[in-house]
């Protein structure tokens, strides 16, 4: 069909007359696509005994104002004053079941006043909401990532303190412990701590807890474990051995200076790969100290161009031009190529803290109360979850299990899904008494919307 230019261009150029009159217009019409969600998972009601010993000490239930935290993560937004542009949308309104919305000094005072129950509760809440989506999966294997991530402020806020911090140097931070399944690409659960702790203060706990929640939930399920060099220690592997747990471990070579020699008295390298980048050699080994020996897989790995780093480093590792060594630590059996690309997996778990971090705002730290910052973290971790849940629940997984143990699912980040549905203007009318959302007629919108709700 031809169309003329005419059809195409207009002359208009003249500003509109602005009128701010009240109306029932939204801005997230996609929100209605969450509100079934959240009514799937009776997210409310278990919002609501989470927070049940804390009673209603004010016009606000607690669990309502969690509710709030979740709509204001998911709508992309940081501040807790960020509330003050959309606090007159009706659908949100509606979505959370209020007329008025908390201002910014009710929701900041909720957050001083929960407690270390509450937090335990919402732990519980998020881990069982995983628990029953990967029941569903049915997975045979399933594949546990241990990994801290800094979270940091310039506030005095109770339990942070200054600590390792690439970032900001100097700043006061926490530095959390998170447990996150490869499968799914959410996360399980989290260690709170302040930011001047190594990565593996309290991880030999946090890891046993979480192995045994999963056994309990998922009995037949084979479990793998996935750490960097941080949490390299004879108790970790003795742990994940004796829990039947297949693992691999980086070792740190600053630590053992046996095995520098080990590399670089090596003569002969193994191909893994048929290019021969990858090459490997292996062979049961332990540190003096430790009872037994395991699987130790050395590396090798073709690296064409500067090596960058400090220069001391060479004291402890092994150098050599053009190559990069890695040792790890592994009771799997499987093939020397398989073990490490499982290893090397590993390194989705950055794509996600970045995920997390930048959309669902988890390094975001709004209170000086230790106990209100960690509920914010933990509904930053929840409304991810939920990003992921409705995912799942919308379609098949479009991959099977690959040796770098990638998501069975092609996820789309929260901030697309805002751009593409959420973040659209409608219209609430009431024709006949029916409460009906009016969107305007994109095709692509509304098959979006209509296949998450049909789902």
């Amino acid at each position: 069909m031809r169309v003329a230019k005419s059809q195409i261009y207009t002359r208009a150029s003249s500003l509109p007359t602005l009128r701010f009159e009240d109306q029932e217009l939204t801005s997230y019409a996609g929100l209605v696509v969450f509100q079934k969600l959240f009514a799937r998972l009776q997210l409310k009601q278990r919002l609501r005994q989470a927070c049940a010993h804390l009673g209603e000490r004010n016009l606000y239930h607690p669990a309502v104002m969690v509710q709030v935290l979740l709509v204001h993560l998911l709508l992309g937004f940081r501040k807790l004053r960020d509330i003050e542009f959309y606090q007159d949308d009706p659908l949100v309104q509606r979505v959370l079941g209020l007329k008025i919305l908390p201002s910014v000094s009710t929701l900041s005072r909720t957050l001083m006043e929960f407690d270390e129950r509450t937090v335990e509760a919402h732990h519980a809440l998020n881990r069982n909401l995983v628990l029953e989506r990967l029941q569903q999966l049915s997975l045979r294997r399933m594949t546990l990532d241990f990994d801290g991530s800094v979270s940091s402020t310039t506030k005095h806020a109770q339990g942070s303190a200054v600590g390792f911090n690439p970032q900001k140097k100097g700043a006061r931070s926490y530095y959390p412990l998170f447990c996150t399944v490869a499968q799914t690409g959410q996360v399980f659960d989290v260690l709170h701590r302040s930011g001047n702790v190594h990565d593996s203060r309290g991880a030999l706990a946090f890891v046993r807890q979480c192995v045994e929640r999963i056994r309990t939930a998922l009995p037949r399920v084979i479990l793998e474990v996935r750490m960097d060099s941080a949490f390299f220690s004879d108790e970790m592997v003795e742990l994940l051995q004796a829990a039947r747990v297949e693992f691999t471990i980086s070792v740190p070579f600053e630590r053992f200076t046996e095995l520098k020699g080990l590399v670089q008295g090596r003569k002969t390298w193994w191909p893994a790969t048929a290019d021969g980048t990858l090459r490997y050699f292996e062979k049961p080994w332990k540190p003096k100290c430790w009872t037994r020996s395991y699987r130790f897989v050395f590396i090798r790995r073709a690296t064409p161009g500067q090596q960058k780093g400090p220069l001391q480093l060479d004291l402890f590792e092994p150098t050599e031009a053009g190559f990069d060594f890695k040792v790890i630590v592994t009771n799997k059996t499987a093939w020397t190529l398989k073990v490490v690309r499982f290893h090397e997996g590993r390194g989705q778990q950055e794509h996600l803290f970045a995920e997390l971090k930048t959309q669902a705002h988890l390094d975001y730290i709004p209170s000086r109360s230790w106990a209100g910052n960690k509920i914010y973290l933990l509904c930053a971790m929840l409304v991810h979850n939920l990003g992921r849940e409705l995912q799942m629940g919308a379609r098949d997984a479009q991959r099977g299990t690959t040796e770098r143990r990638q998501p069975l699912w092609l996820f789309q980040g929260l901030e697309i899904l805002r751009r593409k549905f959420i973040q659209r203007a409608g219209r609430l009318t009431r024709p006949n008494g029916l409460v009906t959302l009016t969107l305007s007629a994109n095709p692509a919108v509304e098959k979006a919307i209509q296949s998450y709700l049909a789902a």
